[in-house]
């Protein structure tokens, strides 16, 4: 089952920009789906529309295979279920300490104190912050930041998360850390869809990934289908994965060669080193 899917969704700013153009984008249960794009592609805007943040200029957009509603009611139980993390934590964190910054969703559909503890608890010991309830969200680096924004929306119990750049601004400790606490929630079955530019997360971790370029969804498939077609990569601004740029090169240098299809990550690259030396 799709629990995210997006029908023909176009979306036009009031300045006349068209920042969407008929998206069709599926996310499946269970799985963790990235949108890959550069700066300026459509990423953010798309994901604004996930939990109803932002209303199409044409098209729908299902949840559980039911068109949202924008009326309170319904905005309320999309967003109880699509749980979004922007890519700027100081734009998400605002209350005066972090326990009450992850209380605050709870606390706003009415449930009894002791639940509210109960899942602001649950939640920092998820994220590895407990021991922080008490410090200002704006005293704290930026891969903490990150941690308290996805535990106050792990507090609302989501059956789905959608972050913006999950790695943005984080050194490659602080960004394994948030990669590696995203698939252990995928793991106990929370349907993961991240936007990013990061080539060399999208094979690691992605079970299917859509390529966004202007507005528009240029290619779909698993990160192999991706990025096995390089010319479309690169016309979107981006890159090939370092381990693939590396097979690629030596392709064409005649050293090593493996057809068009190359290695994405290093355990591929070493079994595919293996199986050609065992020929």
């Amino acid at each position: 089952m799709n629990v995210i899917e997006t029908i023909d969704v176009s979306h036009q700013y009031p300045d006349g920009t068209l920042a969407l153009n008929k998206i069709n984008f599926k996310a499946p249960e269970g799985k963790i789906i990235a949108l890959l794009g550069p700066n300026g592609a459509g990423k953010s805007t798309l994901f604004l529309h996930f939990n109803g943040i932002l209303k199409p200029t044409s098209g729908t957009v299902l949840v559980d295979n039911t068109p949202m509603n924008y009326d309170k009611k319904g905005l309320l139980q999309v967003r109880q279920k699509v749980g979004l993390v922007f890519q700027n934590p100081d734009d998400q964190l605002f209350a005066p300490t972090v326990r009450d910054d992850i209380a605050f969703g709870p606390l706003n559909i009415d449930l009894e104190v002791d639940e509210v503890k109960r899942r602001v608890s649950e939640a920092l010991e998820k994220v590895g912050m407990v021991g922080y309830e008490n410090k200002p969200p704006h005293h704290l680096s930026g891969g903490q930041k990150k941690r308290v924004s996805i535990a106050g929306v792990l507090a609302m119990r989501p059956e789905i998360m959608v972050l913006d750049e999950p790695t943005s601004g984080l050194d490659p400790k602080g960004a394994f850390q948030i990669m590696k606490l995203l698939i252990e929630l995928n793991r106990e079955g929370m349907t993961i869809v991240i936007a990013t530019h990061d080539v060399d997360i999208v094979p690691i971790y992605a079970h299917k990934v859509y390529a966004i370029s202007k507005g528009e969804i240029i290619k779909e498939g698993s990160p192999q289908e991706i990025f096995d077609d390089a010319q479309t990569i690169r016309d979107a601004n981006l890159r090939l994965p370092h381990i693939a740029h590396l097979f690629e090169r030596l392709h064409k240098e005649d050293q090593l060669s493996f057809g068009k299809s190359y290695p994405l990550t290093v355990n591929e690259a070493k079994n595919r080193i293996t199986e050609k030396i065992k020929k």
